[in-house]
């Protein structure tokens, strides 16, 4: 092989990892569509609805890299980001069958807030952290 036709292989293979180095994975994103920031809503009962980008949402016992589901959390602080998020707390539902809604029950007058924060398949917080916060006000039954 030449020198031009080595020059030329290696600003081939250049350009390719240097193409392959920009791509970006799609950023993965989680919302929390309703209540919307702000809200005021009828209570006790709130209904919650989520959104997610970049990820696909599958059951927690499919066990496998690359997938999330949400865990919600109503007026408590999140898991440090490298624990399991707990089952069984009050204020922390997990959504393990890759819901996208949960009907929150007797939630008490009063502004409020909540965290979606998605989760691997062992109930870890996803690196780095996905999460979404809205504040909202629940009125009087």
């Amino acid at each position: 092989m030449s020198a031009l036709e080595r020059g030329a292989w290696r600003a081939v293979v250049s350009g390719a990892l240097l193409l392959a180095a920009c791509r970006e994975k799609p950023a993965v994103s989680v919302s929390i569509t309703s209540p919307s920031e702000g809200d005021t809503v009828p209570g006790p009962a709130v209904h919650i609805t989520l959104a997610v980008s970049g990820i696909e949402l599958a059951p927690a016992s499919e066990q496998r890299p690359g997938i999330a589901h949400h865990h919600l959390f109503l007026d408590v602080d999140p898991t440090p980001p490298t624990d399991t998020i707990p089952a069984g707390v009050t204020g922390i539902i997990h959504r393990g069958q890759a819901q996208t809604e949960f009907h929150w029950d007797s939630v008490p007058p009063g502004p409020h807030r909540i965290i979606a924060v998605l989760g691997d398949a062992w109930h870890v917080p996803l690196q780095p952290m996905v999460a979404d916060t809205v504040q909202f006000v629940v009125t009087g039954p």
